[in-house]
């Protein structure tokens, strides 16, 4: 199990990497968003430079508010432009996974609806990202696409897209945590994980394990037991490093606990 963390979009992407570096972390989530490390702005030959140096691997991630299902066919054309040039920057830069956030916001439709618009943005960028080394994976959020239900329309419509379960997302707005029935049902098609804590409700706080009532050590043992051993990216939003050092530390010690 590698341990890593996102970079800040408002910070110098290569300098995000030598903290983690200096933090002992395995990899970076990066993160390609404006201000500072949005697609357009960034150089993929620096960003590579950067990971060798810093002996850092890295996972791809996207904006999560890109109306990919929106029914206004320029917006949902100019999402999926977006995250085309994202896998583009990604396969220049030697990233094998990126990530997208599926869209709920699709007005005065049916959750059928909802879900093929989803697919039809899916279905054209795994095209795209297949032709260029990619794989991509579609991330669980509070908001319309957090349960087994849920994401099904997409995960089982489309096999080749894979699960980026986040664990903190799987406790908000549910009565129970959905992230042990999702790797019930898809753990063989998770590809990335990330780990906050929060206190349930609708507040996607990103505090450090231990600090809310995510119960972190039984999702670990849900993804042990699936045989998942890959990146966990802590997504602890906190102004003082020692928050994300001590999750890290928490992380370590309760994986190899299992």
């Amino acid at each position: 199990m590698l341990i890593g963390a996102m970079n800040h979009p408002e910070r110098d992407p290569i300098s995000e990497m030598e903290w983690m570096r200096r933090a002992d972390l395995g990899f970076i989530d990066l993160t390609l968003e404006p201000p500072m490390a949005a697609s357009w702005l960034v150089n993929p030959a620096e960003l590579r430079a950067g990971l060798e140096r810093n002996r850092l691997d890295a996972i791809g991630h996207t904006a999560f508010y890109l109306p990919i299902a929106s029914p206004i066919e320029e917006l949902r054309a100019a999402a999926v432009t977006e995250l085309r040039r994202c896998i583009d920057c990604f396969a220049k830069i030697g990233v094998r996974w990126m990530n997208v956030h599926p869209d709920p916001d699709m007005h005065f439709h049916s959750r059928a609806a909802m879900a093929e618009q989803n697919c039809r943005s899916l279905r054209e960028l795994l095209q795209h990202a297949g032709e260029r080394g990619i794989g991509l994976m579609i991330e669980n959020i509070p908001r319309g696409f957090n349960s087994v239900e849920q994401l099904a329309p997409l995960l089982d419509e489309l096999p080749e897209l894979g699960l980026h379960l986040d664990i903190g997302h799987a406790n908000l707005r549910v009565e129970k945590n959905t992230a042990s029935a999702l790797v019930e049902r898809y753990g063989g098609r998770i590809r990335h994980v990330h780990l906050h804590d929060n206190k349930g409700g609708s507040a996607d706080l990103h505090l450090p394990l231990g600090a809310g009532t995510v119960k972190a050590r039984e999702a670990l043992a849900s993804l042990k037991a699936a045989g998942y051993d890959g990146t966990i990216t802590l997504e602890v939003f906190c102004n003082d490093p020692f928050f994300l050092l001590h999750s890290r530390d928490s992380l370590r010690a309760m994986w190899d606990a299992l």
